[in-house]
């Protein structure tokens, strides 16, 4: 099956074009700030990107998760960052929760504005106790009247700072483990949900993480049955890193050939010389095996939860090998702060972490295996 059709194609196009224009110019001042502007979120739903891979009845483009792939590897491309996309499409881990819940009235008031781009979502489930043990947050939810109040705490929420609503993981009924946990969508505008630290990070710079305290907040049920809502799109949200990983090499790979064939040391450019040359072959070699590999995946049959452990750590591996080498091979110009490749090398770090940490992945795919 072809991955690349005309279709895709001009997507990539479309995506890559915006990125020139409206991304790649004003990335080191985001950078700076610390978060992107609402008005390239509704400049994106302008031109369906924010709504690939939803249903056009909830307000989204249509498409499906090859699509979505093909977005991410464009906005890479063009000279974007891992920060935008976290930022840009943070809804991708929030509002399908809300959509599968099928009900109207949250899916009016969240699902359709965000697609337009007039509203951010964000998921909010880790806790500062515990990161990928979803099974045992703290954060607790109470029956009050015809709703619902929330009290807790959450870390590391990716667009907390800048969301308007935060779809939260927090224990119901007092019940413990998995069946305890439900998810519910809380406004922001409320004195209740409170940004208690905007954090600092090593990489994603563009893209607001925040810490959150969550006091008597008002909230709308999504689902009881949240520890299950999580697991299934945890999946993709476990590809679509592997995505990151994979796209973000093949702009190192891009960017290292431009600067070896160009940069010349006594008398010849780096590309003479047998260790570069090797080097980059195998860079392009191991980001081309996670391309093909991640792409073929998502054109199969449902992704399990094996398939995108295996994807999310082949993207991840590529990613760190490959934003590694490039620093190497471009030796100053690859460590300087203010060059493309030493971004690309911070943000990949994040890659292993987030959705799941390396070490979380390999037991939960060894238990899978029956081990």
């Amino acid at each position: 099956m072809t991955f690349m059709t005309p279709e895709r194609a001009a997507l990539a196009e479309t995506v890559r074009d915006f990125t020139a224009n409206r991304i790649t110019p004003n990335l080191a001042d985001w950078e700076a700030l610390g978060e992107i502007p609402l008005d390239l979120h509704k400049q994106a739903a302008a031109l369906g990107l924010l709504g690939v891979g939803y249903p056009e009845q909830v307000g989204g483009s249509g498409g499906d998760l090859a699509d979505v792939i093909v977005v991410t590897e464009s906005v890479l491309a063009a000279g974007g960052s891992g920060g935008v996309i976290a930022g840009l499409f943070t809804h991708g881990i929030a509002i399908p929760h809300i959509i599968d819940s099928g009900d109207e009235d949250l899916i009016d008031n969240w699902v359709r504005p965000v697609l337009a781009g007039e509203k951010i979502a964000c998921l909010a489930v880790t806790e500062p106790g515990g990161g990928s043990d979803v099974a045992n947050l703290r954060t607790r939810a109470d029956e009050s009247g015809d709703s619902w109040v929330i009290n807790g705490a959450k870390t590391y929420i990716t667009s907390g700072a800048r969301a308007d609503v935060a779809v939260v993981a927090a224990r119901i009924h007092g019940k413990a483990g998995a069946p305890g946990v439900g998810l519910f969508a809380v406004p922001t505008d409320q004195p209740g949900y409170q940004v208690t630290s905007r954090l600092q990070k090593m990489g994603w710079h563009c893209s607001d993480t925040a810490e959150l305290g969550l006091v008597d907040a008002r909230a709308s049920l999504i689902t009881e049955d949240g520890f299950a809502s999580l697991a299934r799109h945890f999946a993709t949200e476990r590809l679509s890193l592997g995505v990151s990983g994979y796209a973000t090499a093949a702009r190192c790979v891009d960017l290292t050939r431009q600067w070896i064939t160009a940069r010349e040391t006594f008398g010849r450019p780096l590309s003479a010389r047998q260790v570069v040359r090797h080097t980059f072959v195998e860079m392009n070699r191991r980001t081309d095996v996670a391309r093909s590999y991640i792409r073929g995946m998502s054109q199969g049959d449902e992704v399990t939860v094996l398939d995108a452990i295996y994807a999310k750590q082949t993207g991840v591996n590529c990613a760190a090998y490959v934003t590694d080498r490039a620093v190497q091979l471009l030796g100053g110009m690859g460590y300087v702060s203010d060059g493309e490749v030493e971004r690309h090398y911070r943000d990949a770090r994040i890659l292993g972490i987030g959705g799941g940490a390396d070490e979380v992945m390999a037991d939960l795919a060894s238990k899978l295996l029956g081990l």
